[in-house]
This record gives C-alpha cells, sequence and structure tokens, in this order.
C-alpha cells in the first residue's frame, strides 16, 4: 500500500490525442507534497504518513503547528493529511513527493467535498419527477407530495427524502484514470470530473479496486531521489 497525494483543484479542460479524440480532463497541481510526519506500528499502533502540501504564512499558523513543522524541518503548510501505508512504503520525514507517483493509464481514487448548493428541493436533491402541471394542481409543480403514513405507524420514518441541505459532504470517487502527468509544473490530468470546487484540495490515492501498474514507483516518487540521480549521472 503506497502514500497518496494531496492536490489543489484547478479546474477542467480538455485534451487531444493523435487521431484528434478529446477527453474532458480534471487538472489537479501538486505544490510543496512533502512528509511532515511518520506514524510507526510501534509509538501509534499504524504505520502511515502525514503530508502536508501548499504554503501558510507563519503569522496565521498556531505556535503548536510551528513547532510540529519545526520538527520535520518544512515550511508551514496550508493542507495536512494522513494515509496510510505499508511498513515497506513508508516514506522519510521532509521528502517531497512529484506528480510522477502516478503513471498515465493508472487508476485512482479522488477524495474531497463537493459544491455546496444550500438548501434546495426534492426534485433537484433526489431527483424527484414533481407533481403535475394542470389538472387541479395548485401550487404543488415541484413539491415532494405525502411524507408518511395513516394512523399506522403514524409518523415519518427517518432518512425520508426530502428538502434539505445539498452538497458541501466528503465524497470520493472511485476508479478516474490518470491521462497525463506533468512534473516540472506539478500537474496530473485525471480523465473526467473530480467532487469538489476550483482550489479545492483533493487527496489521490491508488485505487482500492484495480491493481497497482508494475512500472509505479515505489515508495513514491520524491524530488529529492531524482536530484540524486541526476548527480550521480552527470559523475
Amino acid at each position: 500500500m503506497r502514500s497518496g497525494v494531496i492536490a489543489q483543484k484547478l479546474g477542467m479542460t480538455r485534451v487531444y490525442n493523435d487521431e484528434g479524440v478529446q477527453t474532458p480532463v480534471t487538472v489537479l497541481r501538486m505544490e510543496n507534497c512533502q512528509v511532515v510526519a511518520q506514524r510507526t506500528e510501534e509509538k501509534n499502533g499504524y504505520t502511515a504518513v502525514q503530508l502536508g502540501s501548499g504554503f501558510a504564512k507563519v503569522k496565521n499558523t498556531s505556535k503548536a503547528m510551528r513547532g510540529h513543522f519545526a520538527v520535520a524541518s518544512v515550511e508551514p503548510k496550508r493542507k495536512l493529511a494522513e494515509f496510510r501505508v505499508s511498513p515497506d512504503n513508508m516514506i522519510d520525514v521532509g521528502a517531497e513527493l512529484t506528480a510522477e507517483h502516478f503513471v498515465p493509464g493508472q487508476k485512482v481514487d479522488c477524495t474531497g467535498t463537493t459544491q455546496g448548493k444550500g438548501f434546495q428541493g426534492v426534485m433537484k436533491r433526489h431527483n424527484f419527477g414533481g407533481g403535475r402541471a394542470t389538472h387541479g394542481n395548485s401550487l404543488s409543480h415541484r413539491s415532494h407530495g405525502s411524507t408518511g403514513m395513516c394512523q399506522d405507524p403514524g409518523k415519518v420514518f427517518k432518512g425520508k427524502k426530502m428538502a434539505g441541505h445539498m452538497g458541501s459532504t466528503r465524497v470520493t470517487t472511485q476508479n478516474l484514470e490518470i491521462v497525463s502527468t506533468d512534473v516540472e509544473r506539478g500537474l496530473i490530468l485525471i480523465k473526467g470530473a473530480v467532487p469538489g470546487s476550483k482550489g479545492a484540495w483533493i487527496l489521490v490515492r491508488d485505487a482500492v479496486k484495480a491493481s497497482l501498474p508494475d512500472d509505479a514507483p515505489k515508495p513514491a516518487a520524491l524530488r529529492a531521489a531524482e536530484a540524486a540521480q541526476s548527480a550521480e549521472g552527470a559523475e
């Protein structure tokens, strides 16, 4: 089990292949995604890595979090998240992950907070059909109609689909395909829609319902490792 990454949603666009066929993609950007802390079996009872992404002003960071980042020798981060990993895929503190962590064609799961829609009716929220347009219908065109029963049981069951708050929920979309990556700009292009509005933080993990490609880097694609390899090649 590898670590995931934290990315920021920039929006959607389209890309074309050699045959001119277009593919709608969501563009995610990895910005200074580093390992801030480790969770080990001996100390915490499970193995995981805590990642941080983005840049936060020191004045907007609490004193406790400043100490947390100082221990890891990293700059304050805007977003923190934990990813469960297997012991053989543990990553050193301070290492920076790159977009090459995922390979084109790989399936991933994306977690984010959906766009808030406020208070919505049942037609928009639950896809109800609505009432009739004429023939005695008066001011009940988009209402949900009856919700309860008669004297027995004489109540409305919990969970009944009714009007209410819509959106702003944590959602995971599974089995999305990686179209391409751009290491220099830290971009990840994912086929289709990803939950969240523009600027939202998205957690991208290896798909749990699909096998990991053989050419996927383990434990992760690290910028420090790339620099060391290039230095060795220069020698």
